[in-house]
């Protein structure tokens, strides 16, 4: 774009200060976890409360600030086609912080309810502060163009310009087509493709808040959730009071991983004194829920997380658990590979794509692409293989990915136990049924194979994979 002339014109233009109204806070702060988002690939969930925070917003002005940047970043895809054609100029020419103005704009423009001249107005006001007054006239003359039309008329556009099927499908849902064609093929292993277009909504509904009593150390405060018998729903107000007042021991949590936690230790029968290990444990969340396990059974439990920042997140979520855990910081696959046969159980919630928590965190869509799959799966294989070797025998390992991508799943899995004699995998959907509440709808994948698979439109949890496996 010409983004209000050159960079030295901008720069004076900043210099200068163009004339400014101020922004509404809630605006405020939604653009700035945005621009977060954009140039920091901060993740909008831990970013967005402390903003809200920060700003000393009141509870009207926090939901409308988490529906702006939530909103916004679920449907980015979809507004960048918009505003590629309003203002008939590639994405690329575009002032990376006047395009997050612009997608602001147009997200109140054509899905919610605030006055057109407000959208419009404060949306420029934040377009130049990015870049100048240039940049202003530039976003006014886009807005005001997005604004002539409503959503349909604009969807209807766009799709009409799509060069296929899941394109189309791709603008409607605010999916990238590559998502799209993975969420297909995962579905299409359990017979059941035909749910596609569900679950793609299901992504952009925002989560109900879920919580998690830690088992003998808290009790449900409100509407039990259908299956993990430590899952309940937000008795109203804010959750974050409620993980204060109960020092941790109740937390925010998604139910599918309090339930592939739980179901690690349903596996089988918990001797007194076995060792357990989170590999890969930040932020803690499972960490937490297996160490009031632990402290029940009167097993040991020690956890890992190679990120500093998040082995401080795991010692957090601990605190709240009178047993003394222990957190190393090391590359869990050397960890692992040397501690030959010396863990009961192991928690392998290997790193991911993040594609079954799309409802979560919007941004991960737009964030991660096709060439991020491989890397993935060859740390996912390599972690689950020094795990494996790291078990005891009779020993169980739960292998868990936030991702329902065949390569982050039942192919690693596969991989793994290729050559292997020593492994057996259980069938995680028989050990799920004791652990839930209500029996849970877990259809057997169509070539076989034990593994689980959690679903958003289907269970209401985060899509998560459970693979449980024992070493003979």
């Amino acid at each position: 774009m010409s983004r209000g002339g050159s960079q030295e014109a901008r720069d004076g233009e900043r210099s200068r200060g163009p004339r400014q109204r101020p922004v509404q806070p809630a605006r405020r702060v939604a653009f700035d976890v945005l621009r977060a988002v954009s140039a920091s690939d901060a993740y909008a969930n831990l970013v967005l409360p402390s903003a809200i925070r920060d700003a000393g917003l009141s509870a009207q002005d926090a939901a409308l600030a988490t529906e702006l940047t939530y909103g916004t970043l679920r449907r980015r895809g979809t507004y960048d086609a918009i505003i590629a054609a309003a203002s008939e100029r590639a994405l690329e020419e575009i002032d990376a912080g006047v395009l997050d103005a612009l997608r602001l704009g147009a997200h109140q423009l054509l899905r919610t309810r605030v006055a057109p001249h407000a959208a419009v107005d404060e949306s420029v006001t934040l377009a130049a502060g990015e870049a100048g007054r240039g940049a202003a006239g530039f976003a006014n003359a886009v807005l005001r163009r997005i604004a002539r039309r409503d959503a349909d008329a604009w969807q209807a556009s766009i799709e009409e310009a799509a060069r296929s099927d899941d394109e189309r499908l791709g603008l409607r849902t605010a999916h990238p087509v590559w998502i799209i064609r993975a969420l297909r093929r995962a579905l299409a292993a359990e017979g059941r493709d035909e749910e596609l277009e569900s679950l793609l909504d299901a992504d952009n509904v925002a989560p109900e808040v879920t919580l998690v009593a830690l088992p003998g150390l808290a009790e449900p405060d409100g509407a039990a959730r259908p299956y993990a018998p430590t899952a309940f729903g937000s008795p109203g107000g804010d959750p974050g009071a409620m993980v204060l007042a109960t020092g941790g021991r109740v937390r925010v949590q998604d139910e599918g991983s309090q339930l592939v936690a739980l179901a690690l230790v349903a596996a089988q029968p918990v001797r007194t004194g076995e060792r357990w290990l989170d590999l890969c444990a930040g932020p803690g969340g499972k960490t937490a829920l297996l160490a009031a396990e632990a402290l029940r059974d009167g097993a040991i439990l020690e956890a890992n997380e190679v990120v500093p920042a998040r082995a401080g997140l795991v010692r957090n979520a601990l605190r709240a658990v009178p047993l003394d855990v222990p957190v190393t910081e090391e590359d869990g696959r050397e960890l692992a590979a040397a501690r030959h046969g010396k863990y009961d159980r192991i928690l392998v919630d290997a790193p991911c794509t993040g594609l079954g928590a799309l409802r979560r965190r919007p941004e991960a869509r737009w964030r991660k692409s096709p060439a991020d799959v491989p890397e993935l799966a060859a740390l996912q294989e390599q972690l689950l293989a020094a795990a494996l070797d790291a078990l005891a025998p009779g020993g169980v390992v739960a292998y868990v990915t936030c991702s329902p991508h065949l390569a982050e799943t039942v192919g690693v899995v596969e991989s793994v136990r290729r050559g292997r004699t020593d492994i057996t995998e259980l069938n995680s959907r028989e050990v799920l049924q004791r652990v839930v509440r209500t029996p849970i709808e877990l259809p057997a994948p169509l070539s076989g194979g034990g593994h689980a698979q959690l679903w958003p439109h289907r269970h209401g949890t985060d899509a998560m994979f459970l693979a449980l496996l024992r070493k003979d």
